[in-house]
């Protein structure tokens, strides 16, 4: 028995076109001027938010226990000379799934590291996000989008912030946000699966502002809800919308919520988190967009950051009508940007060239990602990729030309209660930290796997859970792992959980 899940990918059906219905009325009556207008910087916004002002002096309350909360043992102290820093987006510091983290654990036993804490959670596919002694994890509880804050080493919660949301996925899968809260500049940033986009005070909890952009923008659910992450980047939340009037891309001023600047295109918002990154020496907002559409459309788009406007938008999404492009784009070689979506394209290396136009330079059809982000590292890069689970394999290539290094299945057997399970990666995701890879399998499996130009081998393996929808990438924030199982265990009942693991080395 090989343990699988299905991928969640969307199905045919009336409710496809009764959204795109949707979105024709509602274009009817767009809030916003014409596209020109937004050209030179003009626009609209149909209703600024209420801004509530945080009282002065204001701090975090002692944090809790609570009752879903089991707090296992202390971790071991942090070594002195440990390099840390903080985890405050689903990416990672350099929004690319590396850390600089050091004195890390280089092995460990097969059930895995040492067990922290761990804390019982509801319907959601995203990650922890880490800032200080502040973490946030932001789920779906009673009915109700929450944004929880704990103590990162104790799990204790200092506050909790919560609105009432009726969202069902049309798919059958958990009807939880799928975008990960974003920390910035002390606020927490978060963007519902109904397009609830929120910024609450880190320290207290409180609400600071608010907008329904669904309501406001005529933003649809499309497939499964909104699930890009919001960017923050100089004071700017950044949104990929695609509103049916061809708002593909808004900012809103990160401390009242107005809204700045909109990118016209008719992409759609895809599951891709938008980064900025610099590229021909400046920075560059880069989105790769398309989601819902019938025709299909979508890709890598290049924006201005500070004025929203567009630069190059290159066509990179499956022509079938029920998928989405849902990895990050990966920053690679100074002026080249490698995306991939996995339902028939595969992946393209992009270069801007210095009249800021996307130029194509290599295709690799087989190297398609579903949601996780490849890694790059010293001139290759490596990924988990596939679109179903029977099709998935970890795979390394050369960002030179193209070609495909190498490709590796890896099986091993598994007994749980008398069962046997023949097992693998899957769909993982990869971390590189402390000059090694951490990878993260779709089933519950942690390992550290040693990947070269030559190859792959596991140096070695634990089984944390056993559970399907291991989807979102492992985060490590001062010397702690933390990972979230997001179905319950049909093994051995296990509820959805965010697990911490003591993944400090011993102080030399």
């Amino acid at each position: 028995m090989r343990f699988l899940h299905s991928s969640p990918t969307p199905h045919h059906g009336l409710t496809s076109h009764l959204a795109f219905l949707f979105a024709l009325v509602v274009s009817a009556f767009s809030p916003f001027q014409s596209e020109a207008q937004t050209e030179r910087g003009e626009f609209t916004d149909p209703a600024p938010p209420e801004v509530h002002e945080v009282p002065a002096g204001a701090e975090s309350p002692e944090p809790q226990s609570f009752d879903r909360l089991t707090f296992h043992g202390a971790p071991k102290p942090l070594a002195a000379d440990a390099v840390t820093a903080d985890w405050p987006r689903f990416l990672g510091p350099n929004d690319d799934g590396t850390t600089p983290e050091t004195r890390l654990l280089n092995t460990f036993p097969e059930t895995g590291p040492a067990l922290v804490w761990e804390m019982e959670k509801g319907d959601s596919y995203t990650a922890p996000v880490i800032q200080g002694a502040h973490l946030v994890y932001f789920h779906r509880l009673d009915g109700a989008e929450t944004v929880e804050c704990l103590h990162p080493e104790t799990g204790k919660r200092y506050w909790s912030y919560s609105y009432p949301t009726d969202y069902r996925d049309r798919y059958g899968f958990n009807s939880g946000p799928r975008a990960s809260a974003v920390l910035a500049d002390g606020r927490v940033y978060t963007l519902g699966v109904t397009s609830i986009l929120t910024c609450l005070d880190l320290k207290t909890g409180m609400a600071i502002w608010q907008r329904d952009l669904q309501s406001e923008f005529g933003v649809p659910q499309y497939f499964f809800g909104h699930g890009s992450c919001p960017l923050v980047y100089q004071g700017k939340v950044i949104v990929n919308m695609g509103s049916p009037d061809n708002l593909s891309v808004a900012a809103f001023d990160a401390m009242n919520g107005k809204m700045l600047w909109g990118t016209r295109h008719e992409w759609r918002s895809s599951y891709a988190s938008p980064v900025v990154k610099p590229l021909q020496g400046k920075d560059r907002l880069l989105v790769f967009a398309g989601g819902e559409s019938d025709p299909t459309f979508g890709g890598l788009m290049c924006i201005d950051p500070e004025t929203g406007e567009l630069f190059d938008a290159y066509p990179w999404r499956a022509e079938r009508r029920e998928s989405v492009n849902a990895s990050s784009p990966v920053v690679v070689d100074g002026d080249r940007v490698f995306v991939s979506e996995c339902y028939q394209k595969g992946g393209v290396l992009l270069e801007l060239s210095k009249d800021l136009k996307w130029r194509e330079v290599w295709k690799a059809p087989d190297f398609g990602m579903h949601w996780m982000t490849p890694v790059a590292h010293d001139g290759y890069l490596y990924g988990f990729r596939g679109y179903k689970t029977f099709d998935a394999w970890l795979a390394g290539y050369r960002l030179e030309d193209g070609n495909e290094q190498w490709r590796e299945e890896f099986e091993w057997n598994l007994t749980v209660n008398g069962r046997d399970f023949g097992m693998s990666f899957l769909r993982g995701s990869l971390l590189w930290a402390d000059d090694r890879f951490y990878a993260q399998g779709e089933s519950g499996s942690f390992a550290i796997l040693d990947l070269t130009p030559e190859g792959a081998s596991i140096k070695v393996n634990s089984q944390l859970f056993l559970a399907p929808s291991t989807w979102s990438l492992p985060v490590v924030c001062r010397g702690l792992l933390y990972i979230v199982q997001h179905e319950s265990s049909p093994v051995d009942g296990t509820p959805p959980r965010v697990l911490c693991y003591d993944l400090r080395a011993a102080a030399p």
